[in-house]
């Protein structure tokens, strides 16, 4: 079946098609670089780098950009996130943006992501913001008030088009800053004068002062995508008022539909509330690597479509690393299996249809995305090539390849679940490399018939919950 994604804007899955055939333009609002990533985003961005791995796959052209917010991010009363942060930790917001933004893109290499092909920072791109500002004011859609420029949201008749809120429901989401300026409470700013004691400024036609945050987004996308392109996507938390505000400034400064479709990742979420910096509630990326291996966080977090919730726990953590578990050790033994009858040089033996589970995972990811339904396609192929490779039988080496090759495809080049080399990842491949020490050891023994030491060595790894088991072409072992 084609691709179909489901549209946030019109509220159902649609055909996705490029506008360019080949080629797909996306953006995604990437993060405010004023403290360390937690697991709500990798939520998004591991979602949406499968969407990237997936166009590639099926063989587009994509050019992925992601921006970086290190100015402009307005709290609920006004100030901006970056100087927010500057005060309290006593430090310039230039010099904890670039601290930041080197631990963001270091989290995210951890996790398997694919780097955006351009990574835009809103303060290298305030000429670009200026001019969308004199534009829509020269148009009527935008009014200054004492160096400050605001959106006039009642000149854009489709506000609220994305987000399904009338006017009146807007009024509860926007910004309490400088509410007595503006024409209307709904109204947003597009520009903010700098007070004196305000660090982040820039010179503008209307004074010292630095941009609002929604007009950073449609600056720099439409700067490296065109005015309008295929997909825009972020956070659920980030459809309004951020999204709503952009579609409104875009369309209205340039005349032109902005982005045609619009996907949304939904929440992250510990005992049902959002998980946030703002409540507290959250775990950052960094102290989650150091219980559990990254590629297990992004197994954790492909479990759920990226269109649900994911509800966060250690206990959850722990049932995704056995999967993740499982899922190796399947593919580690089809893997030796290959080798052995690449060495013989089989012809024939029993088979198993790799292309049906093929057409299983392509149909689930061109299914909005269907990632756990991939998954769970995965873990299906596995259990029936474990049961052939336990029985004893000898598989075709046709067969083996297929398997593989699905392995390949799907859980290495489009989910990230699969290392090239099962068990490289940081904490499997030690555990791997003490397994053939201690496989080899025993062995050992075995044919030196010395069974105490045999003996001791197999019912210690049952003890610790691994299990050995000695077949024909070699011994195996898996983990209960």
């Amino acid at each position: 079946m084609p691709l179909q994604l489901y549209n946030s804007l019109t509220r159902r899955k649609e055909l996705f098609e490029p506008l360019i055939p080949g080629y797909v333009r996306m953006y995604v609002c990437g993060p405010t670089v004023y403290s360390h990533s937690h697991v709500g985003h990798a939520k998004s961005y591991v979602s949406f780098d499968v969407l990237v791995r997936y166009f590639r796959f099926i063989g587009n052209k994509v050019l992925y950009v992601q921006n970086i917010t290190d100015v402009g991010h307005l709290l609920d009363d006004g100030e901006d996130r970056m100087l927010k942060q500057s005060r309290l930790e006593h430090q310039h917001p230039m010099q904890i943006a670039e601290a930041i933004a080197r631990s963001y893109f270091e989290d995210m290499d951890a996790l398997g992501l694919v780097r955006p092909d351009i990574s835009p920072r809103a303060t290298g791109h305030v000429l670009e913001q200026i001019a969308i500002v004199q534009s829509l004011l020269e148009k009527e859609f935008a009014y200054e008030v004492n160096g400050s420029v605001y959106f006039d949201v009642r000149t854009f008749k489709e506000y609220g088009r994305l987000s399904g809120r009338t006017l009146e429901e807007a009024v509860g989401g926007t910004r309490v800053e400088s509410r007595s300026e503006k024409r209307y409470p709904e109204d947003f700013a597009l520009w903010k004068r700098a007070e004196p004691e305000h660090i982040m400024r820039w010179p503008s036609p209307w004074g010292e002062g630095f941009p609002g945050w929604h007009v950073e987004c449609s600056a720099m996308s439409m700067k490296y995508l065109g005015e309008t392109f295929d997909i825009h996507g972020g956070g659920l938390d980030n459809q309004f008022p951020h999204h709503e505000c952009e579609i409104a400034q875009s369309v209205c400064a340039t005349g032109k539909p902005f982005a045609r479709f619009w996907l949304h990742n939904n929440l992250v979420t510990v005992n049902g509330q959002k998980m946030s910096k703002s409540l507290g509630n959250f775990v950052t990326l960094k102290d989650l690597f150091t219980k559990y291996d990254p590629i297990v966080v992004r197994f954790f977090i492909l479990q759920s479509h990226y269109r649900s919730t994911l509800d966060f726990s250690e206990q959850a953590l722990d049932g995704a690393r056995s999967g993740f578990e499982r899922l190796q050790n399947a593919v580690q033994n089809l893997r030796a299996a290959l080798a052995r009858a690449e060495q013989e040089g089989r012809k024939g033996g029993s088979h198993c249809d790799a292309v049906a589970y093929d057409r299983q995972i392509r149909d689930a990811l061109d299914d909005d995305l269907n990632a756990p339904q991939a998954i769970g396609a995965l873990f299906e192929l596995s259990k029936e090539m474990n049961a052939l490779l336990a029985s004893g039988s000898s598989v075709s080496l046709e067969s083996l390849r297929s398997v593989d090759n699905v392995y390949r495809k799907y859980g290495q080049d489009v989910l990230g679940i699969v290392p090239e080399v099962p068990g490289s990842s940081r904490s499997e491949n030690l555990e791997n490399k003490l397994m053939d020490l201690l496989t080899t050891m025993r062995n050992e023994a075995r044919k030196q018939k010395n069974f105490q030491i045999s003996d001791r060595i197999r019912d210690g790894l049952k003890e610790l919950g691994v299990t050995l088991e000695d077949r024909k072409e070699g011994t195996v072992w898996k983990k209960e």
